[in-house]
């Protein structure tokens, strides 16, 4: 009797620690509308850089604290890396239990139609901290270039522009290799294999005309009728005399382009050459490439731009000389207007 009365009181005052210790560790419920911070922790980052990055964040006042609750919960090895937005108001092992328990959120990563590989390349490294030098020897890799079954010898042009959700964590192979498959995801379909059959062309080719496309493009509902002058031009062994390509080899471009410029030597321009360039000269969205797989059916061999982003297409030279006399007296009318504008 007397050894529980001198136990009972310490058997209490123990459940009395643990049910302050677990409610204190327990994650409230948070609100909607509570204040969130948005922290990212990079790949193999240490506990201190962690609470590093929570002091300058002001998720915490002082880093040692952290650290001790971190070593007494036994939540040293457990923090992940990614992306979260930290509810504010936390304790610091509610904090460390918040941080060790959510899954990181995924990164939304924008990648444009027409972008240049090395501009998606740069836009991947930021976003999902990847290093940028792995992914260029990647694209030029003629194993992992191989390893997609396509007669591909790089991958520009090949990653397919969208607006894509990436868990945090992938390595560059994985990313690039998911980029690669959604563009080619595009030609498993009876339709586009029974094109690529009947046409005698490869997916290599639609690729690279889907990219000339892509630049000459503005409007969704002209790409089929591009795709047809371009492919009409092919089919008769004329010069594609497409200004994408010459856009592709001018240093300080885009911009308007000179005379000069069309004499630029290389496989790439097709003033000088026929045929398809050697590969494609951006990253085509899937409009262009499926305009180029299914384009147009007419006997259009020449196009000019109106100004408003749409064209003007013509079956002849001498209807094409006609258009470009338009076009040109609407470009001579704007710069007057301006010149006046100016001069006022």
């Amino acid at each position: 009797m007397v050894r529980w009365k001198i136990l009972l009181p310490v058997v209490l005052i123990i459940l009395g620690l643990v049910y302050w210790a677990v409610s204190y560790v327990m994650l409230p419920e948070q609100p909607q509308a509570v204040k969130r911070t948005r922290l990212f922790i990079p790949k193999g980052s240490s506990v201190r850089q962690i609470a590093d990055s929570l002091k300058n964040k002001g998720l915490i006042e002082g880093t040692e604290l952290f650290l001790f609750w971190s070593k007494t919960l036994d939540k040293d090895r457990d923090f992940k890396a990614g992306l979260f937005h930290v509810p504010s108001g936390l304790s610091y092992p509610q904090l460390i239990q918040w941080l060790t328990q959510t899954k990181p959120e995924n990164i939304t990563v924008r990648l444009i139609e027409g972008w240049p590989t090395q501009k998606i390349l740069r836009t991947l490294s930021k976003k999902l901290n990847l290093d940028y030098a792995v992914l260029d020897l990647l694209i030029k890799d003629e194993a992992f270039c191989h390893s997609f079954n396509v007669k591909i010898p790089s991958l520009n042009g090949y990653l397919l522009p969208d607006t894509y959700k990436f868990p945090y964590g992938m390595s560059e192979k994985e990313v690039l290799r998911f980029l690669v498959q959604r563009t080619l995801a595009i030609f498993n379909s009876d339709s586009a294999q029974q094109v690529l059959k009947t046409r005698g062309v490869s997916v290599h080719q639609i690729m690279t005309m889907a990219s000339i496309v892509e630049g000459e493009a503005m409007l969704d509902k002209e790409r089929p009728a591009i795709a047809s002058v371009y492919w009409n031009r092919f089919k008769r062994g004329m010069r594609l005399q497409a200004d994408p390509t010459i856009q592709f080899l001018v240093k300080d471009g885009p911009r308007r382009l000179l005379y000069k410029d069309l004499k630029i030597e290389s496989p790439y321009n097709t003033y000088l050459h026929k045929g398809l360039p050697p590969g494609p000269i951006n990253n085509p969205g899937k409009a262009s490439i499926l305009a180029a797989l299914f384009p147009a059916q007419t006997t259009y061999l020449y196009f000019v731009a109106k100004g408003d982003g749409s064209h003007v297409f013509s079956k002849s030279a001498a209807e094409h000389a006609k258009a470009k006399a338009a076009f040109n007296r609407v470009r001579r009318d704007v710069a007057r207007k301006k010149r006046l504008k100016k001069g006022q």
